[in-house]
């Protein structure tokens, strides 16, 4: 019971996720007069932080995609333990400076959200009794 509910929040996660990281950059590259800055990703600068945007979303929605129909489910963990480790590495990691504490407890929120949804995505993985 538990690894199903683990595993419905690892899809929801990361739907969620990868539509608003997908959105995030379609609206950054096909914008204009826009310009993307995210501080806790220090090693992306505008315009290929949009393409990474884009693209990292897009694979995020993919690797969903063909691990909910049960054919590659391998390539949705490492999306997931990507997922989690850029949010950890970006926020904790670098310099990047919180402007509150609600600021910073919505980003522990995410992480924590980030863990359990890997979690459920590596606990599919077959025994071998």
């Amino acid at each position: 019971m538990l690894r199903s509910v683990l595993r419905i929040f690892s899809y929801l996660y990361h739907l969620v996720f990868s539509l608003f990281v997908f959105g995030l950059g379609a609206i950054a590259w096909f914008s204009p007069n826009t310009r993307l800055e995210l501080p806790m990703l220090p090693w992306w600068q505008d315009p290929a932080l949009s393409y990474w945007l884009f693209f990292g979303g897009l694979a995020g929605l993919l690797s969903l995609a063909l691990a909910y129909s049960g054919q590659i489910q391998l390539l949705f963990r490492l999306w997931t333990l990507t997922a989690l480790a850029i949010l950890v590495y970006g926020y904790f990691l670098t310099p990047y400076g919180f402007r509150s504490p609600g600021e910073f407890y919505n980003v522990v929120l995410a992480a924590l959200g980030a863990l359990l949804a890997a979690v459920g995505a590596w606990l599919r993985v077959p025994r071998l009794d």
